[in-house]
């Protein structure tokens, strides 16, 4: 972050220091539109719990102006709602999210859903690519009145990481009038575009806690674990040795990194880095040894994991963090041979559009960075856009559909992808006409739904199908 700010006082860290009620209660002010640390496991757990503190005493005095919150989706917040999503103080707050979560979600449940007049509203999505975050918040379009992160302690030279979210948190940073950081020992240092010098930080909190981890869900049944472990054979053979991946976070691609294990060479170029890319590095089918940009490094903007893999990056010069307009910007994926972009679906319909950022029109995610990969994979020599999903969804609903839901959102085209892997087989679906695309996407389908696809594509489209 060399472009940092200059102006501001350079004082001792001692007397930048305060509680957390101090420091938002000093910095923050009503109207103010403050950027959130949210993705990775980043998030300043210690001061989101304090932002309670903003609520006046009295509930008789409402603001003029709500206080807006702005990032990505909180992480594996441990308290519970967080202060700025609890329905009580939706007169206080107003979140601008880029990327939905859990909490997020539940607060537009709370509310009626993201239809609300924008007065009541205390949820509202920013369409916007991954990509293109950082250069949002550094454009005079979106001022960052104030930015909440937190950081590794200071080293010898003054400089704090942002550890595991660095993405578009960095900008934010380097964007904002004020900076509010909670210095936690227990945040892992890293390599690449998070280092902060503490001149460039208003207000100092120290609270040690750990960080929040990702644990993959245990109540998966033992289909699901099957039709994981099917997928991931499919992908691993859609996989050269060599290949530069892109994978996102889930049990599903960890189950893909698993039957990539005996591959060699493969190298990582990801806005995420999770313990399946772990593993990965640790069985040595990951050297990053034939990347064109960055051999010999792993290259990623946030991570979200266990301990183990906190403890991996911390202080390793092998894991390069960088911000998210970097990692993925489509002129740096394709500088790299055999990108295989590794994504997912809500639905993807018989032409090949694929939905996954809403089901229909209630917001469950967001755009991200899937067709950042899945556009520039395609433009790298040898490079491979794959879509990975069950056939069905928990409750037997098959997530190949004639049509997408009323109000869904397209987030990567069907002009985008290559390939749709389910446990049932890989769909070819690069220079295929849209007939031949049903026709491969419906034998991919469960068999349970093939003959229902196959007449809901001959009463839509007209298209000529044949029993499967």
């Amino acid at each position: 972050m060399s472009s940092q700010n200059t102006t501001k006082e350079n004082l001792p860290i001692e007397r930048k220091l305060f509680s957390a009620e101090e420091a938002l209660q000093r910095n923050i002010r009503e109207g103010d539109r403050v950027f959130l640390q949210t993705e990775g496991c980043g998030v300043p757990k210690y001061l989101v719990k304090h932002l309670q503190c903003l609520i006046p005493s009295s509930s008789s005095n409402l603001p003029n102006k709500k206080i807006e919150i702005v990032g990505l989706h909180i992480n594996y917040y441990p308290y519970e709602q967080p202060p700025h999503l609890q329905p009580e103080n939706f007169p206080f707050f107003h979140t601008s999210s880029i990327f939905m979560g859990p909490h997020e979600r539940y607060a537009l449940q709370q509310c009626g859903n993201l239809h609300a007049s924008a007065e009541n509203a205390p949820v509202d999505y920013i369409p916007i690519f991954l990509s293109e975050a950082p250069l949002l918040f550094k454009s005079s379009k979106y001022p960052i009145d104030v930015a909440l992160i937190q950081v590794s302690p200071p080293d010898a030279h003054g400089y704090c990481s942002l550890g595991p979210s660095v993405d578009v948190t960095a900008a934010a940073v380097q964007c904002a009038r004020r900076v509010v950081a909670q210095i936690n020992e227990q945040c892992p240092r890293t390599h690449g575009d998070g280092f902060v010098h503490v001149n460039h930080i208003d207000a100092f909190v120290e609270y040690s806690e750990p960080i929040s981890e990702l644990v993959m869900a245990t109540s998966l049944s033992s289909e699901e674990q099957e039709v994981d472990r099917k997928i991931g054979e499919l992908v691993a053979q859609l996989t050269p040795n060599r290949a530069c991946l892109q994978i996102g976070i889930g049990s599903l691609p960890n189950a893909i990194c698993a039957s990539l294990v005996h591959h060699q060479h493969l190298g990582i170029h990801s806005e995420t880095f999770s313990d399946g890319i772990l593993q990965l590095l640790e069985s040595g089918a990951v050297t990053n040894k034939f990347k064109t940009i960055h051999p010999g490094h792993t290259v990623c903007s946030f991570v979200m994991g266990t301990r183990k893999l906190y403890d991996f990056i911390h202080d390793n010069p092998e894991v390069i963090f960088r911000t998210a307009d970097y990692v993925n910007d489509g002129t740096h994926i394709r500088m790299n041979s055999n990108v295989v972009a590794i994504n997912s679906a809500i639905e993807i319909d018989i032409t090949g559009q694929v939905c996954a950022d809403s089901i229909g029109t209630h917001m469950y995610s967001g755009v991200g960075g899937q067709l950042d990969f899945m556009s520039s994979s395609a433009k790298s020599d040898g490079g491979k856009p794959i879509i990975a999903i069950h056939s069905c969804t928990r409750h037997g609903d098959s997530k190949i559909v004639s049509t997408l839901k009323q109000g869904s959102g397209v987030v990567t085209t069907r002009a985008h992808v290559h390939y749709v892997c389910t446990e049932y087989g890989i769909a070819e679906l690069y220079g295929k006409s849209m007939n031949e695309r049903a026709q491969e996407l419906i034998r991919v389908a469960h068999p349970k739904h093939r003959e229902r696809l196959i007449k809901e594509a001959r009463e839509s489209y007209g298209f000529n199908l044949s029993a499967q």
